[in-house]
């Protein structure tokens, strides 16, 4: 029999109870107001700009925590210590938008698009077939490779969805699999009419807001669907997320991606955590994610640029929403189809380039900004309290992500304060070559 648990995690390096990260060039931790050490003490400087970034700093990680940030010259004593030679340090990634469960390939798709064939949401029915004829235990490798590579590159938080399975089996295994190993699962049934239902879309709505969700339920935190043309209209995706409500699921909605539509209302009604895609975007859409921005829990727009970049379609206006005063994330929605990456990295320069954002605003959505998107807050900052997750960078600026792209910039990885990847990683004695298996983390209040 197939078994996809993660191995036991017999070989994690243990961590010393109390490190010193010193010599960090440039700490970002996406909190202007952060203590830069003893508040009583005249060398304290004030953190600068929305990133919060300290210069000549140190930080201290205790127990999976922040326990301190400030300058170097105030760090205390700790069990051990890691000079980290000028680099800059900043939160971990958060990637809240990514389609990991998946079987196949669809590079054929690909290469037609990019020789000229449009794209169209019914690609995705080429995965589900994969999919449902996939082993568990080969769903299982392909997330836990898919996670490993984001790991690599510096993602510490992964949401992930179902989504191509679309019967109540498939589905529901999908987010056994994600939910074993991340907290952040989200239930998308509704990604589109299941082929067995192409004809008769509400008999499909009905199955996803009874058996299926009943399955799935239990398995995830969100629930998702793709209110798009040639998916779910206005109607049905209302249907489906307050059917989630009742169940407990926080809304999210994919809106906006190949037109406008009623998808950006809808969210911001519901409360939803985050519109994602958000290409195409009517002033009155702009409006209702500003108007939404005060509230205590604002719906974050999540723009995906390894999709317009994958699919040769316009850049979401990053800028626009900015200016309005609506928290934006950034995301890669990895996906076999129209987003094939799992680079923050590369999502930042292209949102530096393409999107009308400063490196600075890419930065804090990679971080921050999906945490947001997540409504998190022990993740995406690194302040006292917040989780070790954290990343490195073989530069003095984390605007090199921007500055030099495509460019392999990570130095060290750690998460929950336990080195995972990296050579800082070897040196803090990890071991980034071995297998580090995600686990699912509740949130930290």
């Amino acid at each position: 029999m197939d078994d996809p648990t993660p191995p036991a995690h017999t070989s994690r390096p243990a961590r010393p109870r109390a490190l010193l990260l010193t010599g960090i060039g440039e700490l970002v931790t996406n909190d202007p107001h952060a203590p830069t050490g003893a508040p009583t003490t005249p060398a304290s400087s004030p953190a600068s700009g929305p990133l919060g970034i300290l210069r000549r700093a140190a930080l201290v990680i205790e127990d999976g925590r922040v326990v301190w940030t400030g300058t170097e010259s105030e760090a205390p004593a700790t069990d051990s210590r890691l000079d980290v030679g000028g680099r800059a340090v900043l939160p971990g990634f958060v990637d809240s938008h990514t389609h990991l469960l998946f079987a196949g390939d669809r590079t054929e798709e690909f290469r037609a698009r990019m020789a000229g064939r449009p794209y169209a949401a019914g690609g995705i029915r080429t995965t589900v077939a994969a999919t449902r004829a996939a082993s568990d235990a080969e769903l299982a490798a392909g997330l836990d490779r898919h996670l490993a590579e984001l790991l690599r590159q510096g993602t510490t938080t992964v949401e992930t969805k179902s989504g191509y399975g679309l019967t109540v089996g498939d589905e529901a295994r999908a987010l056994r699999l994600a939910a074993a190993r991340t907290e952040e699962v989200t239930f998308l049934g509704a990604h589109v009419p299941a082929p067995e239902h192409r004809e008769d879309p509400d008999a499909y709505v009905a199955l996803v807001t009874g058996p299926m969700l009943d399955a799935c339920a239990p398995h995830a935190r969100w629930i998702d669907v793709f209110c798009e043309r040639g998916a779910f209209d206005g109607d049905r995706s209302r249907e489906i997320l307050t059917a989630g409500v009742r169940r407990g699921l926080v809304p999210r909605i994919h809106a906006g991606q190949l037109g406008p539509g009623p998808g950006v209302r809808l969210g911001v009604e519901l409360g939803a955590a985050s519109v994602d895609h958000c290409t195409h975007l009517t002033d009155a859409d702009v409006d209702d994610l500003a108007d939404a921005a005060g509230r205590p829990e604002p719906t974050v727009a999540c723009l995906l640029p390894g999709c317009e970049f994958s699919t040769r379609s316009p850049y979401p206006d990053a800028r626009r929403l900015l200016d309005a005063g609506v928290p934006v994330a950034l995301s890669t929605d990895c996906n076999p189809g129209s987003s094939y990456t799992s680079s923050m990295a590369f999502c930042v320069a292209v949102a530096v380039r393409e999107m009308g954002m400063t490196p600075d605003e890419a930065i804090h959505a990679a971080t921050a900004g999906g945490a947001a998107a997540l409504r998190r807050t022990d993740v995406g900052r690194l302040v006292p309290g917040s989780r070790a997750d954290l990343l490195v960078l073989d530069a003095p600026s984390a605007v090199h992500l921007a500055y030099r792209p495509g460019v392999p910039l990570v130095a060290g990885v750690w998460r929950d304060g336990v080195p995972v990847a990296g050579p800082l990683a070897a040196a803090a004695g990890g071991d980034p070559g071995g297998e580090t298996p995600w686990t699912p983390r509740k949130p930290i209040a």
